[in-house]
């Protein structure tokens, strides 16, 4: 049986609450406006790290930044220039993004399911800048402003 402490209540609720806002900023720059596409489905996972556990190492900028654009241009190079069934893209992607994200030190867990989304959907180097790069700073910044200043959390870590 869990037992549910006030901190971990806590904890989970602010976690919940400011994912709730960063998700929502996302979908409402997608949905409301004619600026593109914000939202990518592993950004989700990324809210648990960002506001969960923001003391992570997988939760630092570099590596939800460069985790999320490595992992994507990998699944973008694999549907560009690898002639091979589906379901062996999207293994070989995987491996390959989680391959280099550990290789060049910016291991982001949620940006392991980046090339999945990028193969099935069939997405282009655009992909990379909308919902990517954009989304990224964007859920960074947020990131940022919410623990270091509303929180008083060490994010990030120095």
């Amino acid at each position: 049986m869990i037992k549910i402490t006030k901190p971990l209540l806590q904890k989970a609720l602010i976690a919940g609450f400011f994912s709730t806002i960063t998700i929502g900023v996302l979908t409402i720059l997608t949905y409301k406006s004619t600026l593109g596409y914000f939202i990518a489905g592993s950004f989700g996972s990324s809210m648990v790290l960002l506001f969960g556990f923001p003391e992570s190492p997988f939760a630092q900028p570099k590596n939800v930044f460069f985790g999320h654009l490595c992992t994507a241009l990998v699944g973008v190079i694999f549907v560009n220039f690898v002639p091979l069934p589906i379901y062996m893209n999207i293994a070989l992607g995987v491996g390959a993004g989680v391959f280099f994200m550990i290789l060049l030190n910016i291991v982001h867990p949620p940006a392991g399911g980046n090339p999945i989304m990028v193969i099935i959907g069939s997405a282009s180097y655009e992909y990379l800048i909308n919902p990517i790069i954009f989304g990224c700073i964007i859920i960074l910044l947020l990131a940022i402003l919410i623990n270091k200043f509303l929180l008083q959390k060490d994010y990030p870590l120095k």
